[in-house]
């Protein structure tokens, strides 16, 4: 069955729970339109985080990233519901998400939203020689 737009977000179990482990994902073909002109405003989403009990699943974010490309929004508030939906889904340790916008009347736009939760704290870094 072809893919189609999709808002619902699906999930699947940590496979390593007991560990803090990063998953990025690169989106660079996300489109919404512009809320004033109704154009068309493209960006690149990067998705970091680290997950708890679920992770999100690839063709469910895919069908739910193609969802926003009718629908007009300001980059602030598409990157922050992005976000909050993805953090709705996965209930992550941490979660970030950039939203590079490309230019639009001249000025490029880079929204970044981070998520973490109450009880979680990050290892230290390890720095190597």
């Amino acid at each position: 069955m072809p893919s189609h737009p999709s808002k619902e977000l699906e999930v699947f179990p940590n496979p390593q729970r007991e560990r803090d482990y990063t998953i990025r994902i690169r989106v660079p073909e996300f489109t919404c339109l512009c809320p004033k002109t109704g154009q068309p405003d493209f960006a690149e989403l990067l998705l970091e985080y680290v997950p708890d009990a679920f992770c999100v699943e690839l063709k469910a974010l895919k069908n739910y990233v193609w969802s926003f490309r009718d629908e007009g929004a300001f980059h602030e508030a598409v990157t922050n519901r992005i976000l909050q939906d993805l953090v709705a889904a996965t209930q992550p340790r941490f979660m970030r998400l950039t939203a590079d916008f490309n230019v639009r009347g001249g000025i490029y736009t880079a929204v970044v939203a981070e998520h973490r939760a109450a009880d979680w704290q990050p290892a230290l870094p390890v720095n190597l020689p």
